[in-house]
């Protein structure tokens, strides 16, 4: 395993990996694994955030992240509170902003937000005195995402730097495949964009250099992991798609596994579209990681809400001291 982190967590929000350094994203991976043992649930964790509220503030939809969110604050003994936009104020035409001020005047100590628009949890956390943690902004940053996906990494190689990692597919809409460059790429490991030219434009507001290929197959023999993105057809508007073309050049099948390293892994942030990114024999297969990846996102999430809770209380202690009074 890597060396641990001496980096001491300072920050109350976790918004993205894009401002994080290497020692700070090593720093909640270390915790993270501290925290692994429970994620599963078959050991009680240690009760740091009894008595503490989480809200989960999520405008779109989501299995993984709200579960694991709701599962990891309450392994560690905190009350979750579920926000549903549909019936919520939002719905009357409250701001957003507006919104997290009133449920953070009710008591919390973090607010976990998944939005559609670009920026929006950087704005709530500029609104808010408690925690904030970034679940997913439109095309942006997943940064709890990106650190599940390397604690699976680093579970498996055992380190993060001087790996390859191919991020195929809907790279264009995939806030995932951002954090995952943000994050590898100061860890010391390459990632390469591939897809087909409709899913590689677009991605100018990237704003570190990245290598792009069309030619899957090209790249495969160079991969310690294949990471699939979900091909995200809800946000195809304008856009000219043909699945079948889609399947014939980018899809994993056992033939292009077999062009990877020996001992690649495959990574998809989930859902999976069956039958378009990944066959059943691949999801499903000795290579998969796919569902590691999945309890690594409770461990992540106990690990961040753990860090950023635990700022907020230290901010709030320094607060409350009594200036010195000089000679």
């Amino acid at each position: 395993m890597p060396k641990p982190s001496t980096t001491k967590w300072t920050r109350k929000h976790l918004l993205g990996l894009e401002d994080l350094s290497a020692a700070e994203i090593t720093t909640i991976l270390d915790a993270a694994d501290k925290c692994f043992p429970y994620a599963m649930g078959r050991k009680a964790a240690p009760q740091t955030l009894k008595g503490r509220t989480v809200l989960n503030l999520f405008c779109e939809d989501s299995t993984r992240t709200r579960t694991s969110f709701t599962l990891a604050a309450e392994r560690l003994g905190a009350r979750v509170i579920q926000f549903h936009a549909a019936t919520s104020s939002l719905s009357k035409r409250e701001s957003l902003l507006d919104t997290a001020r009133n449920v953070e005047a009710m008591g919390l100590e973090a607010i976990v937000i998944r939005h559609p628009e670009r920026g929006a949890p950087q704005q709530v956390a500029e609104a808010v005195r408690c925690a904030v943690l970034n679940a997913g902004d439109d095309a942006h940053e997943h940064p709890t995402q990106a650190l599940l996906d390397f604690l699976a990494m680093r579970h498996h190689f055992g380190r993060l730097d001087r790996l390859t990692v191919a991020v195929v597919g809907d790279v264009r809409h995939s806030r995932v495949a951002r954090s995952n460059l943000y994050g590898l790429k100061k860890l010391g490991s390459r990632l390469v964009f591939v897809g087909p030219p409709v899913f590689l434009e677009g991605i100018d507001d990237i704003r570190v250099p990245v290598e792009t290929t069309t030619d899957f197959d090209a790249v495969l023999p160079r991969c310690d992991a294949v990471m699939m993105l979900r091909v995200q057809f809800e946000r195809h508007e304008g856009i000219v798609f043909d699945a079948d073309d889609y399947i014939r050049g980018y899809q994993l099948t056992p033939r292009r596994l077999a062009r990877a390293k020996p001992g690649a892994i495959v990574l998809h942030p989930g859902p999976v579209n069956r039958g378009i990114e990944l066959p059943d024999d691949v999801t499903d297969g000795l290579q998969s990681a796919i569902l590691h990846q999945v309890t690594c996102g409770v461990a992540v999430r106990m690990a961040a809400l753990n860090l950023c809770i635990g700022a907020v209380d230290r901010e709030r202690k320094a607060a409350k001291k009594p200036a010195r009074k000089g000679f």
